[in-house]
């Protein structure tokens, strides 16, 4: 019998024994709520918790601090913590601050969010019988998750799809491991009435980018939508949902994240989509308060209603493990002693064992953020969801889940927006407008022999834009000619500049152009739905035809294939040159009249050997004819091999004649930071071009944006300005947006747009933050975009106004640009074949 059964046994004993003896007193085998009146006769041991944290470290602290200072006014324990901060994801030291409060003696440990740590810090934890507290979905292990499994979370989702008559829709996942909620909900359902379901990944390029997805999923019939993803990346996926414009009345959405009370949700608050998600504690429970007013955040009494909760699923989770290890430690005794971390040391933690079995058996229904908690195996249970949504006012409670009785609707009353009216109709009200006057194609003065007043003497996109709306909405507009000056915003000092200041200051209600939303910019104001996508891209000239060399006929071989070719030829030279000196069948009488010569004459000397060689690599020939099998044979081999190097030097060279390959400086962003072939870059001086490289964490990006920094010359104020330097200097790239980059290069045939895009991004219309008439202008622009007005315009503008034929030109540019180029490195023309 094995040592490992004999503990195994051992444990069991312990535990049954500890049960029975509880049972003596009145306990249950499941203990509910044990402890919940009473206090502990004697002193409880100091036992020390161990918290390590690897984000919001200062937070998590407070939480687990005010678990701790709960936990021993109730119990009556002495519960101490002592915590730690580790790099998020550094497993290595994680394992060696493990190993440093183990030798100082822990009860247990709260571990990390990252789960590659988590795992690792839980397997060492479990050899040394220590309980490991985390907090987040995964398979059921060893160690104490409080997190709801994804078989619960899927059953709630599918209990709403239910509730809300759902036969089709479209299933978002961040990554595989939310696979299994998919697979619950399915199970849920036979195979006759299973709702139709489309599968996407939002998360495909692991880059943050889910715009490509996004897009799909707006041209999708389907406007019922579930998603399910991390925390990190949830809030972002909201804001680019925004801003592809999915985010409307149009769409219903079920958010299958516990944290969805966390997130900044003020942008789509107002944005009339239904949107529902899961909650497992109230945010006017008095323990989140509690912990809020440590946060030194508004609570309920100072005007908190509704709105973002800083109390994150993790920390409430990690309160309630504190509550449950205090809660079993009233009737198992726990004094920690120091453990050895080594694999070599069979120390474990006294009645470790005992303790994490006698706890996996508790029952608990009070002192909990979470509501319920017992465990069925290793699976968390007992809980129930709040059902919540999203309204003007915040986000509120709309039902429950639990289950037994699945969804239970709570529904109350329609609550009004802020922003409600009398009367919410735009007719016959007036807007300033602030148009950036001049900057083609957006607006333009109008070149005319008459005098225009008014609106009338504006002419462009944005202006042909703002009929569209009027003739839609029915308001009237005054343009306010602005300069190029769109402004920024200053978080720190509340300061603004441009056309941000005119708009938050109230002497202009809209602002149109090529203005770009922006983080920075919405802190300060707000933006309609994108009407226009776009990137930051490379312009630069064209690439014109290299300048052959007189050794240009060398080009179809590289440098080595010419070398190998040379040694060959010098080699096989030899060949000849030994073997026919050694082959006696080489060796000829030169006087055939003199039977017995003293003489004979070899045809293979040196110079001879040389001429054949070369007569066969030229496919000439020579008169000298190989007699001996040894020369024939490697004769043989030279000739194959020359038939060979000269069809494929034939074919190159054709292809080189005929195939014109213009000289490309650079291809691509990498190219331009690294300054390759000298060309230098730039940008204009102020806006969302310079803001992003100046606020980007890509090491690429950060050495462009110190670049520029250290050639304020390379700076211009306008976009035209750039243009122009760019026209004039072959050496020189301007960053800009890709629209405009389009626009000129419809114009100028010596311009070209180089590589991708380095990001995407929108323009949009802005206006002060909260404004009343928003959700008028989206659902406008929406209808302009799904009737093709939008596409019309730009056409109108790009293609039709002022543009020719560099279209085509420039198509056939970035074909030879960006696909492989052939070996060859010029042209073989005249000046080549005097070389040749």
């Amino acid at each position: 019998m094995s040592s490992s059964f004999v503990f195994w046994i051992i444990g069991a004993l312990v535990l049954i024994c500890s049960k029975i003896s509880l049972a003596q007193y009145g306990y249950d085998q499941r203990y509910e709520n044990v402890g919940d009146n009473e206090q502990p006769e004697e002193p409880q041991n100091r036992i020390t918790i161990g918290l390590l944290t690897d984000r919001e470290s200062e937070k998590m602290g407070l939480v687990v601090e005010t678990a701790i200072e709960n936990a021993n006014a109730k119990y009556g324990t002495q519960l101490e913590l002592a915590t730690d901060e580790i790099p998020f994801g550094n497993s290595f030291m994680g394992y060696n601050t493990l190993c440093g409060m183990m030798e100082n003696g822990i009860g247990a440990l709260v571990g990390p969010s990252s789960r590659h740590t988590a795992f690792h810090l839980m397997s060492i934890c479990d050899a040394k019988d220590i309980p490991y507290f985390y907090s987040f979905m995964g398979d059921a292990t060893e160690a104490f998750n409080l997190y709801p499994s994804s078989e619960d979370i899927g059953k709630a989702i599918q209990s709403l799809v239910l509730a809300f008559d759902w036969s089709r829709f479209i299933f978002l996942y961040e990554s595989s491991e939310y696979l299994n909620i998919l697979n619950t909900i399915m199970a849920q359902y036979s195979a006759a009435d299973a709702p139709m379901i489309t599968v996407l990944r939002y998360d495909i390029g692991f880059d943050g980018n889910y715009k490509d997805v996004l897009r799909r999923v707006r041209k999708s019939p389907d406007k019922q939508i579930v998603v399910v993803g991390s925390t990190e990346t949830m809030p972002e996926f909201l804001k680019q949902a925004q801003q592809v414009g999915i985010i409307n009345e149009d769409f219903k959405y079920i958010i299958g994240n516990l944290d969805f009370h966390s997130f900044d949700l003020d942008e789509f608050k107002y944005s009339e989509s239904n949107i529902t998600s899961l909650r497992m504690f109230s945010p006017e429970h008095p323990v989140v308060q509690q912990i809020m007013t440590k946060f030194e955040y508004p609570t309920i009494s100072e005007g908190f209603q509704n709105g973002s909760c800083p109390v994150t699923m993790e920390m409430a989770l990690t309160y309630d493990a504190i509550q449950l290890f205090a809660e079993t430690s009233q009737y198992i005794p726990l004094n920690p002693e120091p453990v050895k971390c080594s694999e070599h040391s069979d120390s474990v933690a006294t009645d470790g064992s005992t303790f994490k079995n006698f706890m996996r058996s508790i029952k608990m229904d009070k002192n909990t953020l979470t509501g319920g908690l017992y465990f069925d195996g290793n699976v968390r249970k007992g809980f129930s969801f709040d059902v919540v949504e999203l309204q003007p006012s915040g986000v509120v409670k709309v039902g429950t889940w639990d289950e037994e009785k699945n969804y239970t609707s709570q529904r109350l009353a329609p609550t009004t927006a802020i922003y409600d009216t009398n009367d919410n109709s735009l007719a016959n009200k007036t807007f300033l407008i602030l148009l950036s006057v001049p900057n083609k194609p957006y607006a333009s003065i109008v070149e005319s022999h008459k005098k225009l007043i008014g609106n009338n003497q504006y002419e462009g996109y944005a202006v042909d834009l703002i009929k569209f709306l009027a003739l839609k909405l029915g308001f009237n507009y005054t343009f306010i000619p602005s300069g190029n000056d769109y402004g920024s915003y200053n978080k720190e000092t509340n300061q603004s500049t441009g056309m941000l200041k005119e708009i938050m200051e109230g002497r202009a209600d809209l602002a149109i152009s090529d203005l770009t939303i922006t983080s920075e910019r919405q802190e300060a104001i707000d933006f309609t739905t994108p009407f226009m996508n776009l990137g930051i891209s490379i312009l630069f000239t064209k690439p014109q035809k290299d300048t052959s060399s007189i050794f240009s006929f060398m080009d179809p071989f590289n440098n080595d294939v010419w070398q190998a070719l040379g040694l060959s030829f010098i080699g096989v030279s030899l060949s000849f040159f030994i073997l026919g000196r050694l082959a006696p069948t080489e060796w000829d009488n030169p006087c055939p009249c003199i039977e017995e010569p003293t003489e004979l004459e070899n045809q293979f000397t040196l110079s001879n050997s040389i001429w054949f060689t070369t007569g066969a690599l030229l496919q000439q020939g020579s008169d000298i004819a190989p007699k001996a099998l040894s020369v024939r044979t490697v004769a043989s081999i030279w000739w194959f091999f020359t038939l060979i190097m000269v069809s494929s030097y034939t074919a190159n060279l054709a292809a080189f004649l005929t195939v014109e390959t213009p000289k490309v400086l650079i291809e691509n962003v990498k190219d331009l930071a690294a300054n390759k072939e000298g060309v230098v870059y730039g940008a204009k001086r102020t806006g969302s071009t310079r803001n992003f490289f100046s606020t980007s964490g890509d090491p690429t990006y950060q050495a462009m944006n110190e670049f520029m920094l250290k050639h304020p010359e390379l700076l211009f104020e306008t976009n035209q300005e750039g243009v122009e330097y760019v026209k004039t200097n072959n050496r020189y790239a301007f960053l800009m947006e890709s629209t405009s980059i389009e626009y000129n290069t419809m114009r100028e045939c010596n311009l070209a747009k180089v590589g991708s895009t380095l990001d995407e991004k929108g323009y949009g219309i802005a206006m002060r933050k909260n404004w009343a008439y928003r959700d008028n202008f989206n659902h406008a622009l929406l209808e302009l975009q799904e009737q093709g007005e939008l596409e019309k315009l730009k056409r109108k503008w790009w293609n039709e106004m002022g543009a020719n034929l560099c279209s085509k030109i420039l198509s056939t540019f970035l074909g030879a640009a960006t696909s492989p180029r052939p070996p060859q490195k010029g042209l073989l023309d005249v000046h080549a074949n005097m070389g040749l």
